[in-house]
């Protein structure tokens, strides 16, 4: 039963999709059977891994409004190991046509069971935004990965981002762990993107992961041509940052992979304390009314040492 990670940040620019791409892509060629689930509207997934989101038939849009089973929108790629859920431009309006869902923030979950045994990894690349499709993403997930821009402004927002982890927790899946925290586009000649370095890494400690991914010119050419960097240019130092990453996760998760899956198609979480939901109210109005606290919302330390 396949492990499904998140990655995840509401702010754009960050290396988002670039890391969903790569990481997915590095642990196909581990020759770790990998599912690359595209669920931002911009598509730049898809388009990224050498899909035409305007030529495909059923998406991750058709998934979540029930028009079709999860595994008729899998689509292979042209890397071994690595297939692909493809986003499309539909998705935009997807979150009107399911806001009056009972359970709405649960579709994506309820969608990938049928696929997951077929995976060893499930790659999700989330909207930047804290709307709907990344609350399904968040709720259909064993983890999620947070990259962060080795940039000032990249630190802010990371709080709600926490904090929106944190009630996704206690209302909709309490087993969703931190898999840990990431820096991009990291310049070595800059002064700033160590001091970020230390910020993150004195917030998040060991969360945050050894691999740094830094500013390489042929990661940034290769979604041009369909490819991850490990197709356009192996030998790349964007695509060696990206290997390095899928063997610490797999080093990481080297548990999971051989544990037997629970009933809920689960691998051991890590134990994690949340607070109980009780009288469960919609994960949206929690959300909405959580904003009102950010001044009391807990520093990102605090968030992950729940």
């Amino acid at each position: 039963m396949g492990k499904v990670i998140a990655i995840a940040n509401q702010k754009g620019g960050v290396g988002k999709t670039t890391t969903a791409m790569n990481l997915a892509a590095s642990l196909a060629a581990t020759e770790h059977p990998t599912l690359l689930l595209d669920i931002d509207p911009q598509a730049n997934c898809t388009s990224g891994i050498g899909i035409e989101s305007d030529e495909v038939d059923n998406s991750i849009y058709e998934v979540l409004i029930g028009e079709v089973d999860a595994s008729d929108a899998v689509m292979s790629t042209a890397m071994p190991f690595l297939d692909m859920m493809p986003s499309h431009i539909n998705l935009v309006g997807a979150e009107v046509e399911i806001i009056d869902e009972t359970q709405r923030e649960k579709l994506l979950s309820a969608a990938l069971p049928r696929i997951r045994r077929k995976y060893d990894f499930i790659v999700i690349d989330c909207p930047p935004s804290l709307g709907l499709l990344t609350l399904n993403s968040l709720t259909a997930s064993d983890s999620v990965l947070i990259p962060v821009q080795a940039e000032y402004f990249a630190l802010e927002g990371l709080g709600q981002l926490l904090n929106t982890i944190k009630i996704v927790r206690q209302h909709l899946n309490p087993d969703l762990d931190i898999e840990g925290v990431l820096m991009t586009m990291f310049d070595t000649r800059l002064r700033l993107s160590n001091q970020v370095a230390d910020e993150v890494r004195r917030y998040f400690g060991e969360r945050v992961f050894e691999t740094i991914v830094k500013r390489n010119v042929r990661l940034s050419e290769a979604p041009s041509f369909g490819k991850p960097a490990l197709l356009y240019e192996a030998s790349s130092t964007g695509a060696q940052n990206y290997m390095a990453l899928a063997r610490e996760i797999l080093a990481h998760n080297e548990e999971y992979l051989d544990s037997a899956p629970d009933s809920n198609g689960r691998g051991d979480a890590e134990s994690i304390e949340t607070p109980s939901a009780g009288d469960q109210e919609t994960l949206s109005d929690a959300i909405g009314a959580s904003s009102e606290a950010d001044e009391d919302a807990a520093t990102p330390a605090d968030e992950f040492s729940m």
